[in-house]
């Protein structure tokens, strides 16, 4: 009896460690936890955002959710992102990076990675906001799929369901104009906005692997 139960200790050991390693060699991070907003940080219109069957829901006016949490202490620069997102009809919304926190007003730092199916804005899902915008809709509202974005250097590649869309080199910041100007690589940490009340778009399995910098 001894004897077996040491072999089932040691199997049960041996299990755990294995998916411990299977996790760490993987290197997906999750920034949200399902259950709450700990680790992110919230300005105007904080309650555009809200969980709902552990998922987060963007509604409301504008305002936009910031990663605030300990991983890479909320500074990114080099990695892979991706998150499972639903859009309702007519939303709009977008992931940013390389940004910082601000109360108000659109973020002045960093990419937006547009979320938009259906909304009267052409530039649709995946666009790399203002830079490369895409125009044909690859997935549909009211269905999960998922928006993937790699920073390397200063090169951006976005997918969507493991399509690329975006393959863009950075090479132009001194010739932009305007707010563009501000809106470049350098490091910074993710946001989730809220555009508009008549956009509904839900967000989950929000992921980072962080790449060497």
């Amino acid at each position: 009896m001894k004897k077996t139960l040491t072999t089932l200790c040691m199997a049960l050991f041996l299990s755990v460690g294995l998916q411990f390693s299977s996790v760490a060699q993987d290197g997906w991070i999750s920034l949200y936890n399902g259950k709450n907003f700990d680790g992110w940080k919230i300005g105007a219109n904080a309650s555009s955002f809200t969980i709902v069957d552990g998922n987060i829901q963007v509604a409301g006016p504008r305002a936009h959710l910031f990663y605030d949490g300990p991983v890479k202490n909320h500074m990114f620069k080099n990695f892979e992102f991706k998150a499972t997102v639903m859009t309702k009809p007519g939303a709009n919304s977008g992931i940013f990076i390389h940004t910082a926190y601000q109360e108000d007003g659109w973020p002045s730092q960093g990419y937006e990675v547009q979320v938009n199916q259906s909304h009267t804005d052409y530039k649709r899902t995946g666009s790399l906001y203002n830079v490369v915008d895409v125009k044909e809709t690859y997935v549909k509202d009211n269905e999960w799929y998922t928006e993937y974005i790699k920073v390397e250097g200063k090169h951006i590649t976005i997918k969507i369901n493991d399509k690329v869309v975006v393959d863009y080199e950075e090479s132009d910041v001194d010739k932009r104009d305007g707010d563009m100007k501000t809106k470049f690589l350098k490091a910074g940490t993710f946001a989730l906005q809220a555009h508009d009340p008549k956009s509904v778009v839900l967000y989950k399995d929000i992921m980072v692997r962080p790449l060497t910098e």
